[in-house]
């Protein structure tokens, strides 16, 4: 009898959380004794529609991976049958048996602003070990920063109320919505739903109640007097079971130690206003209005600029799925390769698919008040003015960075947000920040291509 499995990731299985080809590449790597150092740097090409800055999430993850990464005798033996690999030596399989990471990494740390075409991530060790752990670094930044993006925008909307993470349920998997839960409070987020992200990352665990709840007593008054009394400092009820207004006026009835009232449900302006009069009007203006329900920035924004009456939101499937612009494409390409002593620029130029060689870092310009006016792509060590982004975060496979706490990360995405100008910031029609590539980058480019097209063109 077949026994249900989680499909849960294990520090056991990191190895194999990868695509097949990569460990084809790795084979084919060991059998040609390719063991040069290759620099891949992981970037961004083009902005999702509707996305003017990305903020930057999920590094903590890949350090995680990178420092644990292994292949356990089961997942060798299961690649070692895989038809695919009939022909490959015993010597590679005994290499993945030994495997772990022995690079370099430079990243732009959690929580800062970066644009398209940035190295988010610069990655440098042997070939076969750049080529494995793609897949993983590729999965995790994609969507950290996909989801923490989301957040600033929808938090921007919120002028300064606050936001909740309600999305775990409508999440891709309970492990997506635990790493949405991480990346929307990275994002501006005051807390999650999520009991585990709450647990494991020591944010803010927020919930009300369900319709479910209401429902399964006999009256809705009932149901609001049988909670309080449970929970009688912490209550804040869903009013639209059965009528908006009518809930209203019963949790109303639990007097002064009410925290709150939610609504998921119908015209948010117009119910908001009645359910806040109707409060006032019994002294409760201490009382907190959260509503939900398929919210987003614009219809954030615009239920504000119509007036609505509301302190908190409650936002799920549009944010934790980033529903809008689901998938970011982050892409992570060979740079640079260590040969005979040499330092080998590698590109790629085929049509709209133009790479950029050799190692880069990211110099920004700012102004005496610290906001951003333009960022520039360099060569690593160019004379450039700026501030360089990307920074040692990995050497020969140790962590040699100070990890932040997430409520640090948070903070650094505030300020980094409260630096970006408006007209960059913008919600809707938002200008393109200024990127340009240095004069050394484009010359390195330049000779690249020709030397590579002489080569491979012929």
């Amino acid at each position: 009898m077949n026994r249900p499995k989680s499909l849960f990731l294990t520090e056991e299985s990191l190895g194999i959380v990868t695509d097949l080809y990569q460990l084809t590449m790795a084979a084919g790597y060991f059998d040609q004794k390719m063991q040069d150092v290759a620099t891949f740097e992981l970037f961004v090409r083009h902005l999702p529609k509707n996305r003017s800055y990305l903020i930057t999430a999920g590094l903590e993850e890949v350090l995680h991976y990178l420092t644990h990464i292994k292949f356990s005798t089961e997942a060798v033996k299961f690649i070692r049958e895989l038809p695919a690999f009939n022909n490959v030596s015993n010597g590679f399989f005994e290499y993945l048996k030994n495997f772990t990471f022995s690079g370099t990494v430079y990243a732009i740390p959690e929580g800062n602003i970066a644009f398209a075409d940035e190295p988010l991530i610069r990655v440098s060790a042997p070939i076969i070990e750049t080529q494995i752990i793609e897949t993983y670094l590729l999965s995790t930044i994609n969507f950290q920063t996909s989801i923490a993006t989301k957040a600033s925008r929808v938090v921007y909307a919120a002028k300064s109320r606050e936001v909740i993470d309600f999305g775990t349920r409508r999440a891709h998997g309970p492990q997506a919505g635990v790493l949405a839960a991480r990346a929307s409070f990275i994002g501006g987020c005051n807390g999650t739903s999520n009991v585990f992200a709450a647990y494991e990352l020591g944010i803010p665990a927020v919930g009300t109640i369900a319709h479910s709840w209401v429902m399964a007593f006999e009256n809705e008054q009932d149901s609001f007097y049988k909670f309080h009394e449970v929970f009688p400092d912490d209550t804040t009820l869903l009013i639209d079971t059965y009528d908006t207004l009518v809930g209203a006026k019963h949790a109303a009835m639990i007097g002064k130690k009410l925290k709150g009232v939610r609504i998921d449900s119908g015209d948010l302006t117009k119910l908001s206003k009645d359910v806040r009069k109707i409060l006032d009007t019994e002294g409760l203006q201490h009382v907190k209005i959260v509503a939900s329900g398929d919210l987003n920035e614009d219809r954030i924004d615009d239920l504000l600029r119509k007036g609505a009456l509301i302190d908190s939101f409650g936002v799920g499937t549009e944010m934790v799925t980033s529903k809008d612009a689901p998938a970011l494409g982050g892409i992570y390409k060979l740079v640079e390769q260590e040969y005979d002593g040499k330092s080998i620029p590698r590109m790629k130029f085929s049509e709209d698919k133009l790479t950029y060689p050799c190692k880069k870092q990211v110099y920004r310009t700012v102004d005496k008040e610290g906001n951003f006016m333009e960022d520039v792509i360099g060569l690593e060590g160019e004379k450039i003015g700026g501030i360089p982004l990307l920074i040692p975060v990995m050497k020969e496979g140790k962590i040699c960075y100070t990890l932040p706490t997430i409520y640090e990360i948070q903070r650094t995405a505030s300020d980094n947000l409260a630096h970006l100008p408006e007209p960059f910031r913008r919600l809707k029609d938002a200008q393109a920040y200024p990127v340009i590539k240095s004069q050394g980058l484009e010359a390195k480019r330049q000779e690249a291509e020709r030397v590579l097209r002489s080569i491979n063109m012929t």
